[in-house]
């Protein structure tokens, strides 16, 4: 009769000495410090956002929202812009992340620091670059007015801002999950005859998957908030080109406190749900990690 297997033991928390702790009193009021500006600059506001937003009643909160129809465009215009940065995001986030971690080459340094320049630029700088490329007096405004194509002041243009915003998140994500896997099981793949695209679906694609899906959620939460590159190249047209914050911001500069705060609680609700969605995919990936390394022992 086979014994029955012993359970795990799992390792004790490492001790530290008494003399090497700090006090009690730094603790806690370190503690308290970070709690007391948690409560004060995300709690207290975004409690602030759904009070004022019910203020008036359910009634008034859900007429806000579903019987304005600038209301209703500047929803659908978000929830059309977003996901398309997205996309974008992820095709050149993907691309960027191989080149950069399978190959070596000259400017590759340059081309890491240039995914980092969104970070580091203004984002009304951002939408005014636009403008001098795009505008009517721009770099290609007469070829794109002469072809009756129009980019600025309508949802391609839109589109080209927050992508640019969001352009490092997805990039960045990947470029170290890709280099600390390393090419080893695609070149084996390789040797038994595969294909590229065999080798990015089955193999690449399976590895990266919890990175990829963190950095489109940051990408998501991020095109869907952008405010100051599409304030500038949008034109800030009611029920043509006014995304979700700039709906905010207009009814909140019409006097329509109520409206405005409709419009910023279903962005804050989105925001929760997103942040619901990052603990998810971190636990996610730390399982994984931590299966990998109890499967190579």
């Amino acid at each position: 009769m086979n014994e029955a297997e012993p359970k795990p033991v799992k390792a004790p928390a490492p001790f530290r000495p008494p003399h090497l702790q700090d006090p009690a009193w730094v603790r806690w009021t370190l503690s308290l410090l970070a709690l007391s500006i948690l409560v004060v600059l995300v709690v207290i506001p975004v409690i602030s956002v759904f009070y004022m937003a019910f203020s008036r009643g359910a009634q008034v909160y859900f007429d806000n929202l579903f019987n304005d129809p600038d209301t209703t465009h500047a929803v659908m215009l978000t929830l059309t812009v977003a996901p398309c940065a997205v996309i974008l995001n992820v095709i050149f986030g993907v691309a960027a992340a191989w080149t950069i971690s399978r190959f070596r080459f000259p400017g590759r340094t340059l081309l890491i620091t240039m995914i980092d320049i969104p970070f580091s630029i203004s984002p009304v700088v951002a939408g005014l670059m636009f403008v001098l490329l795009f505008g009517l007096g721009g770099f290609f405004g007469p070829w794109l007015r002469a072809n009756g194509i129009q980019i600025l002041f309508s949802t391609p243009g839109l589109i080209l801002a927050t992508t640019f915003v969001t352009l490092p998140f997805v990039a960045r994500e990947l470029i170290p999950v890709m280099e600390a896997i390393g090419p080893d099981e695609e070149m084996a793949a390789l040797s038994l005859g595969a294909g590229g695209w065999q080798i990015f679906w089955r193999i690449t694609l399976p590895n990266i998957r919890w990175g990829l899906l963190y950095g489109v959620i940051l990408c998501n939460a991020r095109a869907m908030g952008e405010f100051g590159a599409v304030y500038v190249v949008s034109g800030h047209i009611a029920g043509q080109t006014n995304t979700m914050p700039l709906h905010i911001e207009q009814l909140f500069q019409g006097f329509n406190s109520p409206g405005a705060f409709a419009v910023a609680s279903v962005l804050t609700l989105l925001a929760v749900v997103t942040l619901l969605l990052k603990v998810v995919v971190e636990q996610k990936a730390r399982h994984t990690i931590k299966t990998a390394a109890i499967e190579k022992k």
